[in-house]
């Protein structure tokens, strides 16, 4: 199911056939650690092709969506596709807890795309309305019932994943490679907006930022998300994680690198980038 319509362009059966093979593609490829040289298949158009794709990836990768990664759609590419967000699926097994000083291993795909983002990860309440689709940024707010700061790996076999454009990162389930946990913000609703971050790799910062780095807020990711998902016919559940988003942005990494990412006044993320295997 998409949000809206597939354009005409092609006969329905074929854009099918055509999205089925390259979802195919792309998860086969997860599945083996295998990067991907090139799109495989024709460079969707619009995000109502995107999410046919990523909705049929969805179907067939053997796990269960947990969560979903909101990421930013660069202002040049916002006319042609009509949004500012994009959503891509995070699945139980690529989603790992940071306790304390653990350094946590973020799989890189050889060949592929891998990328370190210092995120705040809100969890929802409580099962969403399926059939309310418009939300306010205080409605949104009101669904999370918990906010926790995190990691994301971006990660995709296909290397150009975020060079192709924004509707080619939402149909590989929004470059998502997995998700760490790290503690909850406490008393999130009256500080999460100053809390400050900062990313290192290899001991050297590479970003500052915070939760208004978005365009508007960590909570502005979660409003668009609970809309997007109903109109999708996923309607955000209770546990639900939502990784809201870089706020000191996209930096990419390969196997030995190493990152921390700092929420300063709460803990610092080390992760190390290895290899990724085959599952």
């Amino acid at each position: 199911m998409s949000a809206t319509s597939v354009p005409d362009s092609g006969s329905a059966a074929s854009l099918s056939a055509d999205h089925a093979d390259i979802a195919r593609q792309f998860v086969e490829a997860r599945l083996a650690a295998r990067c991907t040289p090139d799109y495989p298949g024709a460079i969707p158009q619009s995000m109502a092709e995107s999410y046919a794709i990523q909705d049929i990836a969805i179907g067939l990768f053997p796990d269960e969506v947990v969560g979903w990664k909101v990421g930013g759609v660069p202002p040049a590419q916002q006319p042609k596709l009509g949004i500012h967000r994009l959503a891509g699926a995070i699945f139980a097994r690529n989603v790992w807890a940071a306790p304390g000083d653990t350094v946590v291993p973020l799989p890189e795909i050889k060949g592929g795309f891998a990328a370190v983002e210092s995120e705040f990860i809100a969890r929802i309440g409580a099962d969403a309305d399926p059939a309310k689709t418009d939300w306010t940024i205080e409605e949104a707010t009101a669904a999370v019932d918990k906010v926790f700061i995190g990691v994301e790996l971006a990660g995709s076999p296909l290397s150009a994943i975020n060079e192709l454009g924004s509707a080619v990162v939402a149909s590989d389930f929004g470059n998502n490679g997995g998700l760490m946990i790290g503690p909850e913000v406490e008393n999130w609703r009256e500080r999460l907006d100053g809390i400050e971050v900062e990313t290192v790799i290899n001991g050297a910062s590479v970003g500052t930022g915070g939760s208004l780095s978005l365009a508007g807020g960590a909570m502005e990711s979660v409003r668009f998300l609970l809309e997007h998902c109903a109109r999708w016919g996923r309607p955000l559940k209770a546990g639900t994680l939502v990784s809201t988003g870089a706020v000191t942005g996209v930096h990419r990494v390969h196997a030995g690198d190493e990152a921390v990412c700092i929420f300063k006044g709460i803990a610092e993320l080390h992760c190390s980038v290895v290899r990724a295997e085959p599952k």
